[in-house]
């Protein structure tokens, strides 16, 4: 597991391009046959994958000074390859495509699957600590629930911004109050529409709470410009398709394609509440 310390705002605005990059984004995340982890010191999230083409199980590492991985700990994570299955204490989940699950803190035996190794899982991790223990659920986007499923409610599929802002997009809520509990994360993916390349516009900060992005559906020659930094001091980062951004809350929450992307958010931290946020006039922007 990689160990990435925090930082301060007062340093980050004199960082190079290679010392922006070394700190705040993930690369080389989804290995065919390994799972990859980074524990970041702020909130002390854990943004990870795991690509199985043979059963791979999920262990602590020396790192957390656990028995088990979620002994302290509960994780969302949702599937951005192809069918998988994620066996937990003996329970086996089907997570097809685009399908996410919350799993509790105290959940032991945890075995990631593909239904075809020829054509694997992608499962992308989002993990924090804990000190309650919630229901691990499978989360879908659409069909009808049941024991261990919950389907994303039409509230929590929101359509935003439009064309002409170059916004067009629909967020869709997996992890959160009211929907799937959780003591911290919360945690979705937002699809943007053809045409538009802004994820967040006007842009914002939450001080209560960081967030990590994944951007994916981007063809090899685009890109996406993930903005970070105070409002007055902002940064860029050239993110390619299936790489991540730790953003402090400290830090702004922008980003623009060359063209249209989906992307997963996680968060944790203080508030759970999805609109607590502060944002930030495009005037005020340097």
């Amino acid at each position: 597991m990689e160990l990435r310390t925090a930082a301060s705002p007062k340093d980050v605005k004199f960082y190079t391009t290679d010392r922006l990059r070394e700190e705040f984004l993930i690369q080389n995340l989804f290995v065919p046959g390994e799972i990859k982890m980074v524990y970041s010191h702020v909130d002390r999230i854990i943004t990870g994958t795991c690509v199985p083409v043979k059963p791979i199980k999920l262990t602590a590492g020396d790192e957390l000074r656990a028995e088990y991985f979620l002994q302290r700990r509960e994780m969302g994570l949702i599937n951005i390859g192809a069918a998988g299955v994620i066996e937990i204490d003996g329970r086996a989940y089907q997570v097809g495509h685009k399908d996410g699950m919350y799993i509790g803190m105290g959940a032991k035996d945890i075995t990631f699957k593909s239904v075809d190794p020829k054509n694997p899982a992608k499962f992308y991790l989002n993990s924090a600590p804990a000190h309650t223990s919630y229901p691990t659920v499978l989360i879908k986007l659409d069909g009808e629930p049941s024991e261990g499923v919950v389907i994303v409610k039409k509230e929590n599929k929101v359509e935003l911004g439009s064309l002409e802002e170059s916004n067009h997009r629909v967020i869709n809520k997996y992890i959160l109050p009211g929907q799937v509990e959780s003591c911290q994360l919360v945690m979705g993916m937002t699809a943007l529409k053809p045409g538009s390349v802004w994820n967040t516009m006007p842009c914002h900060t939450h001080d209560r709470r960081m967030e990590v992005y994944l951007y994916f559906d981007i063809p090899e020659d685009a890109f996406v410009m993930h903005y970070m930094g105070e409002p007055t001091e902002t940064k860029h980062l050239v993110v390619r398709n299936e790489e991540a951004v730790i953003s402090p809350s400290w830090s702004i929450h922008a980003g623009s394609g060359s063209r249209a992307y989906t992307f997963i958010w996680g968060m944790c931290g203080e508030n759970q509440a999805f609109d607590d946020m502060d944002n930030v006039d495009n005037r005020d922007l340097r």
